[in-house]
């Protein structure tokens, strides 16, 4: 199922996607499905699973001196995927990204998707390793997520990345890419932003989940630009609950948005963390049902640190 074509059915009742991410390598699965159960009952469309690179950590010797280790904290993005798809029934997207893969791991990847019977995916470029200061792609991988797309692109028609034909070629992929309504961290500007998104679209990709947002007239500013430099694809908002005191100065660092003043201000008065949750619920819900006026039936939800927030927002409106 191409999750596009639901997206661009005319009068589709409203519904709504979340994100979840793999358990930490040792964790098991419990609190993941936890996550799941308490959002099932509320019918969710799909659910997307993170996928993270290896990263530098220091270990300390016998010898007191520290050694420094490539690790994986949340491996299984893929099999975490094909976990949730058979013991629930829900769609399920998994990021393929370019960080921290080769070619060949991507290949790999698509193949194993492939026997899971999993074919949609969200391709991004991934973000930078903590020690880099700027995004460095593995040896002879990716280094921008339209080049991710190429790749998938060549294998849904027929053929490995070294130009083998593929015997039995399985189902053929369905792309989503990501977008930013108040532009990528490392875009110079919006427009050359939304330029890079229409070559995703050209590439093959079939819909855009922005990045979080709490002000929605950026994202229908955001919309109209697309629309006029002729992105067609279904965009959908995606949002994160606020839900704690520090995710006033985090947020805007984090994931580069800005908290609107009146939200802000709101937070402000706010004494605990429950205040702020209660608070991002409030917000939340006004965001979304505004959204829906606006014609938008489907929104995405952000979840890390706010399953309760998205549990209570999905009473009120699903």
């Amino acid at each position: 199922m191409n999750i596009a074509d639901f997206l661009n059915k005319e009068g589709q009742k409203r519904g709504f996607s979340f994100e979840v991410l793999p358990p930490l390598k040792g964790n098991g699965t419990a609190a993941l499905f936890r996550t799941i159960d308490s959002l099932k009952e509320f019918d969710p469309r799909f659910i997307n699973i993170t996928t993270h690179h290896s990263e530098y950590v220091y270990k300390e010797l016998e010898n007191g001196l520290l050694t420094r280790q490539r690790v994986r904290r949340r491996p299984g993005t893929i099999a975490i995927a094909g976990a949730i798809q058979n013991k629930y029934d829900i769609p399920v997207i998994p990021h393929i990204i370019c960080s921290g893969a080769s070619k060949e791991d991507i290949e790999y990847e698509l193949l194993d998707l492939q026997f899971l019977g999993i074919s949609n995916v969200l391709v991004l470029r991934g973000d930078k390793a903590k020690e880099d200061r700027q995004f460095t792609p593995t040896p002879n991988g990716h280094a921008h997520a339209t080049d991710l797309l190429e790749q998938i692109s060549q294998f849904n028609e027929g053929f490995f990345m070294d130009g083998t034909p593929i015997k039995h070629p399985g189902e053929k992929f369905y792309c989503g890419v990501a977008c930013y309504p108040e532009k990528h961290e490392e875009a110079p500007n919006l427009e050359q932003d939304l330029q890079h998104l229409k070559e995703k679209q050209d590439l093959g990709a079939s819909y855009a989940v922005t990045q979080l947002f709490y002000d929605n007239q950026k994202f229908y500013d955001f919309v109209e630009r697309a629309r006029k430099m002729g992105i067609t694809m279904p965009i959908i908002p995606a949002i994160k609950p606020f839900a704690k005191l520090s995710q006033l100065t985090m947020v805007p660092k984090t994931f580069h948005c800005d908290i609107p003043e009146e939200l802000a201000q709101e937070v402000l008065k706010c004494k605990t963390d429950d205040d702020a949750k209660a608070l991002g619920i409030e917000w939340t819900t006004t965001q979304v049902k505004d959204l829906f006026e606006h014609g938008y039936s489907h929104v995405h939800f952000f979840t890390v640190s706010a399953v309760e927030s998205v549990k209570q927002i999905a009473k009120i409106l699903f």
